[in-house]
């Protein structure tokens, strides 16, 4: 076990409001981001799914940004834009990652 977790918080958002959605996330990305936050990012998937997928160092990190009401996390962005998200954690239990150099080109 690595010991990092992946947290999904995914909601299907209407249409009109999915650049408020992209916006809002933007600006959340812009500030500096909490303590144990490795990678994040916004997915659009088919027929309006959205997903927040985020990589954090441990599940205490994560619980610990959950827990701060002065934090803001994926689940208000959905809430602000209309939907209602669904939040799902999972534990890394194996990574490979391909070097930037090969992907990058």
């Amino acid at each position: 076990m690595i010991g990092q977790v992946l947290s999904e918080v995914s909601a299907v958002v209407a249409p009109e409001r999915e650049p408020e959605l992209v916006a809002a996330y933007r600006e959340l990305v812009a500030l500096p981001l909490p303590d144990g936050l490795i990678r994040t990012e916004l997915l659009r998937g088919a027929e309006g799914r959205w997903r927040v997928q985020s990589v954090w160092r441990s599940r205490a990190a994560l619980e610990a940004v959950r827990s701060s009401p002065k934090l803001r996390a994926a689940p208000h962005l959905f809430r602000d834009a209309g939907a209602e998200p669904e939040l799902a954690v999972f534990d890394i239990a194996v990574r490979r990652v391909v070097p930037a150099e090969v992907w990058a080109g």
